[in-house]
Parts: structure tokens; sequence; C-alpha cells
């Protein structure tokens, strides 16, 4: 009874949103798909609907506009995805108030508060000029949170991080993290080896 409700919920989420996603595909269809403009905005405006209905329109709008989204993921209040081409796994947690960029993130993966995923390292260089160049989508590269990944608030993370690893509350994560370690701290250093309890 519980799944037929909450698929009925899923499905009136999903008609309730058709105007923003109407607008983000017609963006993606009539100019270049690189353009996010329109998605950025709508991305903002799902960020500010509070409460448990807000968590099914923001599932519902992503769920028809991302590369891939699971109709079984939680997406906190104030939470902005701002590529289309993020992939986002069944039982997947977001909290509050995160920012994801190009992301692929796993199955059962709990992404804390204020989490910054980054779409790599390297979304601007020096020009000839010694200037900073503005975004292009040919910089950006998927950051992948394999699955059962517990992410902690505050953390940034620009690379990927393998199966069950844990990483800190506000570490940085410039370089590929294994899997079933915890690392911590700016940069983030490994801590210790993570063994299923019971072993």
């Amino acid at each position: 009874m519980r799944n037929v409700v909450k698929l009925t919920l899923n499905l009136f989420s999903q008609i309730l949103v058709l105007p923003f996603v109407m607008l983000a595909r017609l963006e993606e269809y009539f100019t270049s798909k690189e353009s996010e403009l329109l998605f950025n905005i709508c991305s903002n405006i799902m960020a500010l609907l509070p409460g448990m209905p807000g968590v099914f329109l923001r599932r519902a709008f992503y769920s028809l506009t991302l590369e891939k989204c699971s109709a079984h993921c939680h997406i906190g209040f104030g939470t902005i995805i701002s590529h289309r081409c993020t992939i986002i796994e069944k039982h997947a947690y977001i909290g509050s108030y995160a920012l994801i960029g190009n992301a692929h993130l796993g199955e059962h993966c709990l992404i804390g508060s204020r989490v910054s995923i980054l779409s790599g390292e390297a979304l601007h260089v020096l020009d000839n000029n010694d200037m900073w160049t503005p975004y292009s989508p040919k910089l950006l590269s998927r950051v992948t949170i394999s699955r059962n990944v517990w992410v902690g608030e505050g953390a940034i993370v620009a690379a990927d991080i393998g199966e069950s690893s844990m990483i800190g509350a506000g570490s940085v994560i410039t370089s590929n993290i294994k899997s079933k370690i915890m690392v911590a701290g700016n940069p983030a250093r490994f801590v210790k080896n993570l063994e299923q309890v019971g072993k």
C-alpha cells in the first residue's frame, strides 16, 4: 500500500512540475545542449520548495530533466543540481543546501548538508593573457560518488570516491579515494580502514 501511495504522489508531482520541465526541455531542444540557463533557473526554484512536498517536487523535476534520477531518492531543501548530465541512483540521499555539479551519485550514498560536489578540478584555466577563462562546458568532468559512500557535512568533493568509503565533515577531496576507507581534513588524508560490523 505504501508503495502505491508513493508512486501516486510521484506521478502527481511530475504533473505539477511539467511547466518547469517544458521550459528546461525547450531550452535543450532549441539551443545548444550546452545551454543550461533555464534549467538552472528552474533548479533554483525547485530548491526553495519546503517540506515533504518539496522533496517530491524536486525529485519529480529532476527525474524528468537529468540524465537519470531515480524515483527512490531524497533531495533536500536548498539543494541545487546545476547540470543536466548528473545521475542519481536509487536510495541516494542528498541533504539540505548541497551543490551538485556534474556527478554520478551511486546507490545508497549519503550526501550531507552543505556538501559541494564540483564538476572536476579544472573548471577555469589561465589564458594567454594570464586571465582566468569563463565557465566552459568543455571543461566539465564527472565526479563519481560510488554506492554506500557517506560524505560528511560541508565537504568539498572534486574527485571520485570508492565504494563504502566515508568522507569526514569539512574535508576537501582533490584526488581519488579508494574503497572502504575513511578520510578527513583539508586536504583529505587517510584516517582508517572501514570494516563491516561483526567482522
